[in-house]
């Protein structure tokens, strides 16, 4: 990714089903639509990870490059490693040793069928990792020619500068759950100091080390699953909904691109994480990548309704 993205296409609804049965022709086909509804409205950066669809989200995303290779100069590949499946009796684990990285990203880049990947991320902070000998592995795939720049997902300001200490290549992203439903990263900025601020679980101060750290801050989740575009849930998502839906129809463009105008409107240049497989839906977000058409109170009035309650 680079600091031009302003969205990415998340690829985990590629490859079929979450088992290891084989995905077939009509899975490639879908990808490639995929693919061409980003590229479509100039989203040329797509995010991996080594697990999702038990790596058939990146094997059918190579099947793609293969059938098309002048694709691969058109685009930014981005995956993680660091989570591993359950498998038999052994349970779901993280790993980030360092030999453990090396062969996942290998694994990675035959299947995308690609000689490197533009970013690596660390899926999930792992408790016995080492971080000299996480260094060491990113190091080496930097030297290689493997990867050419790092990152992390669902970690805190604590933990990235753990990591950060003994790598001399800089950590330049985290990826992090945030939406107009997933606020907490934003209602630990105005809840200091108030009694509702021991039920978050965003780690105070993340943010604003991305931004004093030129760490790019990726919004995973960013549509909400649909809460604000078909699929509300509760009162307040209704509500917001229809208010979503108001803004859109005022400016001449779709709700998808109102949830996520709201996410990149904040300052931290956030750079959501589109995860929908649906070529249609990709399409209602190509508007997003132009600069927000969001005012400051119209801001303020989404987050009010999705939260459901007054600013303390």
């Amino acid at each position: 990714m680079t600091t031009e993205d302003r969205l990415v296409h998340g690829c985990m609804g590629l490859g079929g089903s979450w088992d290891r049965e084989p995905y077939g022709a009509a899975d490639i086909a879908h990808a490639h639509a995929v693919v061409e509804a980003a590229l479509d409205g100039g989203i040329t950066a797509f995010d991996h990870a080594d697990i999702y669809r038990h790596g058939k989200a990146e094997a059918v995303f190579g099947e793609v490059l293969a059938r098309a290779p002048e694709l691969r100069a058109r685009i930014t590949l981005q995956t993680k490693c660091g989570i591993r499946l359950a498998e038999g009796d052994r349970p779901g684990r993280y790993d980030l040793r360092g030999g453990s990285i090396v062969r996942r990203v290998e694994e990675s880049l035959t299947r995308l069928r690609t000689d490197h990947v533009d970013t690596l991320l660390l899926h999930r902070p792992d408790p016995l990792a080492d971080p000299e000998d996480v260094a060491e592995a990113l190091t080496s795939l930097h030297r290689q020619g493997l990867v050419r720049r790092f990152g992390v997902s669902n970690m805190s300001a604590a933990q990235l500068a753990r990591l950060q200490a003994p790598l001399e290549l800089p950590l330049a992203v985290d990826q992090l759950e945030m939406s107009l439903h997933r606020r907490d990263w934003l209602e630990t900025e105005v809840l200091v100091n108030t009694p509702q601020a021991a039920g978050l679980g965003f780690p105070a101060g993340t943010l604003e080390f991305c931004r004093a750290n030129s760490v790019q801050v990726q919004a995973w989740g960013a549509l909400a699953q649909g809460r604000y575009t078909g699929r509300p849930e509760t009162a307040a998502d209704r509500t917001t909904a229809r208010l979503v839906h108001a803004l859109a129809e005022r400016k001449g463009t779709t709700p998808e691109t109102i949830v996520l105008w709201w996410l990149r409107r904040h300052p931290a240049g956030i750079v959501p994480v589109i995860g929908t497989s649906d070529p249609a839906r990709v399409r209602a977000c190509h508007d997003a990548t132009q600069d927000p058409r969001l005012s400051h109170e119209e801001w303020y009035e989404l987050w009010i309704s999705a939260r459901g309650a007054a600013l303390p």
